[in-house]
């Protein structure tokens, strides 16, 4: 329980804080957001992806409004009776509305009793999270048919050259590259923040909420996954190298990065579910910044970071991403509306040394999946041409993105 007065003090600086920030870059996302649905709104992402301030965006967009952050320090004592108090207190101080905005707010258990209550009463909520796994959990029990996700990414190149007001070119590009898309990290510019970033995800978002009692060996395996981005990788072997007593400790652990929005696996195509689940995956980090800043073997290989936030950028936009494995490899085939409509291979330079391999790779998907047509995207080179009867685009990636 937590003393109303208590409440109603943190109530009202919360919404001073959230009310006088400062103007920020528009995310692309907000136009996408519905203000018209009596309907939970799921915004999640991964920690300082920039969520409050998208709330913060959106509340201007609102005749009126409540606005709570419920992680907050003060609050540890809230329970899920608070919640009438709660809104008690907001319907007292900022008179009657029917849009909620609520932050992180899995912290509470029980939390989805009281939205869905409310949703039954007309109401509307636009609620932000860390976790998607949690979120959904509870909204599948509850919230069936009554909630929509969106999940908030890093800046995409576009809102990265907003927030410094320069041109796309190739050298823009590069810093963006370089650096990702984390809005604090480049506000401030210290890889520490991205360091911390990382250890908040791993001790707060998985180890006490899963209450993991070796936490080091999870850190191990978050800076070892981070070091091989855009690599293969099976279970197995990594229940051999970091000793781990059964192959499910690194499923468990790699579910809840996954969970978190720190990491993503990719699997290899199969037309068969049950092969496809035990082939080998690929691992894929959320920000080219935060791998970086936290591994000290990735900063010559500009070919696999180059490949991370080519994934990133189509995790955008598709959930249904592999790739393919035949004769060659073929780093991303991308599935919509249960058909493959697009294959791309990333290089980060065509040479004579490596041209073969990866057009033959490229050729291989499309002719498996019958496409005419397909992607090759170089760090900034350009070209087109036809093999066998296949059309090549050759693009740079700061140009497709």
């Amino acid at each position: 329980m937590i003393l109303k007065d208590t409440l109603r003090r943190i109530v009202n600086e919360q919404r001073q804080q959230i009310v006088s920030k400062q103007n920020s870059v528009k995310r692309e996302i907000l136009d996408q957001i519905p203000l018209d649905l009596h309907y939970a709104i799921i915004i999640s992402g991964i920690r300082r992806v920039g969520k409050s301030t998208l709330l913060q965006q959106l509340l201007t967009k609102l005749p009126d409004f409540y606005y709570f952050n419920f992680e907050d320090s003060r609050l540890i004592n809230f329970e899920p009776a608070d919640f009438e108090k709660l809104n008690q207190i907001m319907a007292e101080e900022y008179g009657t509305s029917k849009f909620y905005i609520f932050d992180e707010i899995q912290n509470i258990k029980g939390w989805e009793v009281f939205v869905r209550s409310m949703l039954d009463n007309g109401k509307q909520f636009f609620i932000t999270g860390s976790n998607a796994s949690l979120l959904s959990r509870e909204l599948g029990t509850r919230l069936t048919g009554r909630h929509i996700n969106i999940e908030l990414f890093p800046f995409s190149f576009t809102e990265w050259l907003s927030f410094f007001k320069k041109e796309r070119a190739l050298k823009t590009f590069n810093d963006y590259f370089q650096n990702g898309g984390l809005p604090q990290y480049l506000k401030y510019g210290q890889n520490s923040i991205l360091q911390e970033l990382l250890l908040d995800v791993l001790y707060r978002d998985i180890v006490a909420r899963h209450n993991i009692r070796d936490a080091k060996s999870l850190q191990e395996l978050a800076l070892y996954l981070l070091g091989n981005v855009s690599n293969e990788f099976s279970y197995n072997t990594l229940k051999k190298l970091f000793n781990f007593g059964s192959v499910n400790t690194p499923i468990s652990y790699i579910s809840y990065m996954e969970d978190s929005y720190l990491l993503f696996t990719v699997q290899k195509f199969d037309y068969s579910l049950k092969k496809q689940a035990v082939n080998e995956k690929k691992i894929y980090a959320i920000d080219n910044g935060l791998v970086l800043c936290n591994s000290t073997s990735l900063s010559s290989e500009k070919g696999r970071m180059l490949e991370n936030l080519v994934f990133i950028t189509l995790h955008r936009k598709y959930h249904d991403i592999y790739y393919f494995k035949g004769k060659r490899e073929c780093d991303f085939v991308v599935m919509e509306n249960k058909k493959i409509n697009m294959v791309i291979q990333v290089c980060y330079e065509l040479t004579d040394d490596n041209k073969d391999r990866e057009v033959e790779g490229l050729v291989e998907a499309m002719s498996f999946f019958k496409l005419e047509k397909g992607l090759i995207l170089t760090y900034n080179q350009e070209d087109e041409f036809y093999v066998v009867k296949k059309y090549v685009d050759v693009k740079p990636i700061w140009k497709w993105l």
